[in-house]
């Protein structure tokens, strides 16, 4: 049995549930989704968390019923007088949207019907286990003008264990939600009002976090021949005209006015990098040219999709552009397929998906770009022997996609490395280089990410380690625990032999109990804690505790700075 038609056909019951319940609520949309479905509705009193409870009673009648699932076409003014008469305004907007003149609906029970394209299953029989799960506000359309609706989200499975199994990782979602544990552990905030939605605020441990991260970065590119920039986030308004995302991506650009001249807040970092490219004559003994910049960008998004890190207004992208002659196109796309699986290891991350996403309906460029470039990008992926899906119409609106997600510790995916492969912008922009002839040639560019966004890839590790980061990634590494002021000067001297060392350790010197800071020290999901006494003052060691593993026995600081150096090293 098809799943996502199992969960389009629970959605469509829980309308007819909510309709029965309360007549008067009108209908908006209601997709089949990953892991599950939404249905958004017009209530006139909210619907409570007591609601879904009776909803799911409701659905679990029209089950027993086993009402068959019956679609008719109609035309599109049948259509109209039929939901006209049931006053369902919403559907009329979504009917004025249809350029064809015949309609699907379907119809379960005397008194139940929507505006459908379908498929669903045979009847309401088939519907086995479900479960609502939450609600959420949206506007109509995502437009925030509109009329803000009651969301309704469930998930459907064709088996009980199936249903449990999701329940089960929900729950163990919600104890790694970063929106929670960012906070709880002093990395991050992202609910200061006084900066306005969707714009971080790296706390002191989140910024070494960071920083460990974009150290690893700017490593792995010069080891890999990258060439670093760094670009304004302000630019001249005409250069995104250029570009073309003036025109198609205006609604999520922050623009500004000054001196009498239209400026943009970069939402992408690709026209900085063409602009250096363009700061010179390039020959074709400079390519592969590779660009890469930590650059911060902004968007527009609306209030309605931020969510925590994972969506969020302004970000740094691990981001570079690529110039490269059309033999050497297919190798710089491979050798960034590796450096993503490469990276993803070494961060934690054993499986991905991978997306093949294609020309969307507003593009810019010919046809014939857009096919050579896509037949080269799905070339690599089956010359690399890797298993990916088509996802049609998903593509930048300049170029398709390589977009690889991956799959944290609970198979939920995350969006992460995107590889574009674009013809338009250097011929928008005019690049040239002189081949081994003398002629001018227009260079191929690719533009990619490995992290992607900065600000999702550190949400994502901290859902993925619920916090508990392994050690060459732990903000602090080591927490020295004199068990009185008596050893606190030994704990200083540990604290800057382990300093020069190159550790991240820090010193809890506070007038608590000795299982209370070493309690704390589990709570903040700190690798190791030393405990420092008389006795070892007296030999001259330290006494180590490894979080879940509890004491480790006394070391030697020598023996002891080897062991954790090993660690770090496997991980790096």
């Amino acid at each position: 049995m098809d799943i996502e038609s199992l969960r389009h056909s629970c959605s469509h019951i829980m309308a007819q549930a909510v309709k029965e319940i309360w007549p008067q609520t009108k209908l908006g949309i209601g997709p089949p989704i990953d892991d599950g479905f939404y249905y958004d509705f017009d209530k006139r009193e909210p619907f409570t968390e007591e609601d879904l409870r009776i909803i799911e009673a409701k659905m679990e009648e029209i089950i027993k019923r086993d009402l068959p699932f019956i679609r008719e076409e109609i035309s599109k003014e049948e259509a109209k007088k039929l939901f006209s008469s049931l006053k369902e305004n919403y559907k009329l907007n979504l009917l004025e949207e249809i350029p064809d003149n015949t309609v699907s609906i379907y119809r379960t029970g005397d008194d139940f019907v929507d505006l459908c394209r379908g498929p669903h299953v045979e009847s309401t029989g088939k519907i086995k286990y479900f479960k609502l799960l939450s609600l959420a506000g949206a506007y109509w359309h995502g437009i925030e003008t509109n009329p803000m609706l009651t969301r309704i989200y469930g998930t459907c499975f064709a088996t009980k264990e199936e249903l449990e199994e999701y329940l089960k990782n929900l729950e163990e979602a919600k104890k790694r939600d970063h929106r929670k544990l960012g906070p709880t552990l002093e990395l991050f905030d992202i609910f200061h009002k006084e900066a306005g939605a969707g714009l971080v605020f790296y706390y002191p441990k989140g910024a070494v976090l960071r920083s460990i991260i974009e150290d690893f970065l700017k490593k792995e590119h010069l080891k890999r021949n990258y060439l670093l920039v760094t670009t304004p986030h302000i630019m001249e308004a005409e250069l995104w005209h250029i570009s073309g995302h003036y025109e198609y991506y205006k609604e999520n650009m922050y623009i500004i006015n000054a001196e009498e001249k239209e400026f943009v807040l970069k939402p992408m970092n690709c026209p900085g990098h063409i602009l250096i490219y363009k700061s010179c004559l390039r020959s074709y003994k400079e390519f592969p040219l590779r660009y890469f910049e930590l650059g911060t960008v902004y968007r527009k998004e609306k209030a309605g999709v931020l969510h925590g890190l994972l969506r969020v207004r302004g970000f740094t992208q691990d981001d570079a552009h690529i110039f490269c002659l059309p033999e050497q196109l297919k190798r710089e796309i491979k050798s960034t397929t590796d450096f993503v699986f490469d990276t993803m290891k070494i961060f934690g991350f054993k499986e991905w998906e991978i997306e093949l996403s294609t020309r969307p309906k507003e593009y810019i460029g010919t046809d014939e770009d857009w096919q050579q470039a896509t037949q080269i990008l799905e070339a690599v992926l089956k010359e690399s022997n890797l298993t990916y899906k088509i996802n049609p119409g998903e593509g930048a609106f300049y170029g398709p996609k390589i977009d690889i997600k991956l799959k944290d510790a609970l198979k939920r995916k995350w969006q992460c490395a995107t590889i574009q492969c674009d013809f338009t912008l250097p011929k928008r922009f005019g690049l040239t280089y002189i081949d081994v002839s003398g002629k001018e040639k227009q260079p191929i560019m690719l533009h990619r990410v490995i992290l992607g966004s900065l600000e999702r890839f550190i949400g994502t590790l901290v859902e993925h380690y619920q916090g508990d980061f392994p050690l060459w990634l732990a903000p602090v590494q080591i927490r020295i625990i004199p068990i009185s002021d008596k050893f606190l000067d030994y704990a200083l001297k540990i604290e800057n032999e382990l300093k020069k060392e190159g550790v991240r350790v820090e010193v809890d010197s506070h007038n608590e109990t000795l299982n209370r800071r070493i309690r704390q020290g589990e709570l903040e999901k700190i690798p190791y804690c030393l405990i420092l006494g008389e006795e070892e003052l007296k030999n001259n060691t330290i006494s180590v505790r490894k979080r879940k593993e509890g004491n480790l026995g006394q070391l030697s600081l020598n023996d002891f700075i080897g062991e954790i150096q090993k660690q770090i090293v496997s991980y790096t």
